[in-house]
């Protein structure tokens, strides 16, 4: 479903308004919905739709889901936290998640960027390049 120039143009100006120093404020993006929902401005609910979405991709992008094959120790597991609160701010919040799939290593996402240092990622390119030769 496309959505009017108008209520992208009024969602991306409500996304911008519920930030404080930097960082998305939920009392914030509450009270603009409210407002909005209150003033019935035309397109308001596709402009609404539309915040959600941009509230959801600015959350995912301060969100790192970090896959291991197995659990990771204490100390090992902080380091990591540690590498990417440094990297992108302390703001991140971070889970962890076992994932016997990928054999060993590490799969990092972080918003729409994954890092994959697994054995079944390695091995996955390795298949995909010997398919080209």
């Amino acid at each position: 479903m496309k959505i009017p120039k108008e209520a992208q143009k009024l969602s991306r100006s409500l996304f911008r308004s519920s930030f404080t120093d930097g960082r998305l404020d939920a009392s914030k993006v509450h009270r603009v919905v409210s407002a909005t929902i209150e003033a019935k401005p035309r397109h308001y609910i596709d402009a609404i739709k539309n915040l959600q979405r941009l509230v959801r991709l600015e959350l995912a992008k301060r969100h790192a889901i970090i896959e291991s094959a197995q659990p990771l120790d204490g100390d090992l597991a902080n380091k990591i936290v540690a590498d990417i609160k440094g990297r992108y701010g302390q703001d991140i919040t971070t889970e962890f998640k076992v994932s016997p799939a990928l054999i060993g290593g590490l799969r990092i996402h972080l918003g729409s960027d994954v890092w994959d240092g697994s054995v079944r990622g390695r091995l996955t390119r390795l298949e995909e390049s010997l398919s080209q030769a």
